[in-house]
């Protein structure tokens, strides 16, 4: 259990870079005119990343499965409601900017990583939580 604990921040730290890094691939596509003349190793670049990111949220939630308690749902909470307008923001960005960026090319990445991190975010706040002790991980 010490293991896992000891690990817990450095893999929310790792995972957040690696998603800003992730999010880098959708928002640069969305100013892509022509794809086809895009280098390939682009799109396997993304899809590789993407499919770390994944791993990485993945191992956050099971690490800390268990460790949500009524302080990690009031932050969360409090974070949702702050990150829900970026969904107005994204709005304003496609009506002021909607000729210049390439929907088709980004907007299915943003989505999904939006999701993950709505998701995956009471996972987050249980990983900088205070560790729980040995005690009482063997009470439960």
């Amino acid at each position: 259990m010490r293991l896992i604990a000891r690990w817990r921040r450095p893999l929310v730290i790792a995972t957040a870079i690696v998603f800003v890094v992730s999010t880098v691939f959708p928002v640069v596509a969305g100013f892509v005119k022509n794809s086809e003349s895009w280098p390939q190793w682009w799109g396997v670049m993304d899809v590789s990343i993407a499919c770390v990111l994944g791993l990485l949220v993945l191992s956050l939630m099971s690490i800390t499965r268990g460790h949500e308690d009524k302080r990690t749902d009031d932050a969360s909470y409090k974070a949702y409601r702050v990150l829900i307008h970026a969904i107005f923001a994204m709005l304003a960005v496609f009506a002021l900017f909607g000729d210049w960026i390439v929907w088709g090319n980004c907007l299915t990445g943003l989505a999904w990583r939006y999701w993950l991190l709505l998701y995956s975010l009471p996972a987050w706040f249980a990983a900088f939580g205070e560790a729980p002790s040995v005690s009482q991980t063997t009470q439960q």
